[in-house]
């Protein structure tokens, strides 16, 4: 008896491994550049700072600086992908040959985003397996962890396919990046509990989703955060929400791809 894949599966399946392959051909750019950059990082904040910053009780400086560095290339890495990505086939012209095929919106968010998830994963493991040997830090809640590496990923991959589709050209991309998600991401509390600043920058903290993606995943290392895990979960679940209608409908209508 013959069975029947489902066309959306198939489709979103086959250009998922096609977006997988893309990013891991080229690991040491992809993978291996993010992790030494973290490495350095906390060479340098760890090394400066140690013994000047005190964040939470019975968890040093350097143990604290290890989840944010590791989230943070979680979010900027799966950002990348999905941008770099869309843009380098709208530059190069290959965007067409997807174009042509019977791939729905759907399919191509799914394989987007998924791809995204994988290599910001990839690259979070990377980097925590090399940072984790200068801070040790604990895991009190595994789940937490998982949840918010997923979410975050998953969000920063849909984000990075609204990068990819307004940009015509790698100057828009990098004006993005370096504008709205390298700010966001530095000012997000990686190197820094918000309880350390003023009150006013503490209020416009909490405007930060990105605060809430890091925050939460700290929580699940240390048992401990600046704000309740629960209500970062509620944030962030509702910036993913919003951010994928927003980018399935832009694909769903062509924006700036079909014409």
């Amino acid at each position: 008896m013959s069975q029947t894949r489902n066309p959306l599966f198939q489709g979103a399946s086959t250009l998922f491994y096609k977006e997988v392959l893309r990013f891991w051909k080229v690991s040491f750019q992809t993978v291996a550049a993010p992790v030494l950059t973290a490495v350095l990082y906390m060479l340098i904040f760890g090394h400066v700072l140690s013994d000047r910053v005190k964040v939470y009780d019975a968890v040093s400086y350097t143990a604290f600086l290890v989840p944010g560095l590791v989230m943070m290339s979680v979010l900027q890495n799966a950002f990348a992908n999905s941008s770099s990505s869309l843009i380098q086939s709208k530059i190069m012209g290959n965007l067409v040959f997807l174009l042509l095929t019977p791939l729905s919106h759907w399919a191509w968010f799914v394989a987007y985003v998924g791809s995204s998830i994988v290599r910001g994963l990839a690259v979070g493991l990377g980097v925590f397996a090399v940072t984790v040997w200068f801070g040790n830090p604990s895991f009190v809640a595994p789940l937490w962890i998982l949840v918010f590496a997923v979410l975050g990923a998953a969000l920063m991959g849909a984000l990075g396919l609204i990068a990819g589709l307004w940009a015509e050209k790698f100057d828009q991309l990098a004006a993005f990046q370096n504008f709205v998600i390298m700010p966001m991401t530095f000012l997000s509390g990686v190197f820094y509990s918000i309880h350390s600043l003023p009150v006013f920058w503490q209020g416009v903290s909490h405007l930060n989703p990105f605060f809430y993606m890091i925050d939460g995943f700290r929580y699940g290392f240390f048992g401990v955060s600046d704000v309740s895990p629960w209500a970062s979960l509620g944030v962030v679940g509702c910036a993913l929400v919003f951010v994928s209608v927003l980018t399935v409908h832009l694909l769903k209508t062509g924006y700036k791809i079909r014409h």
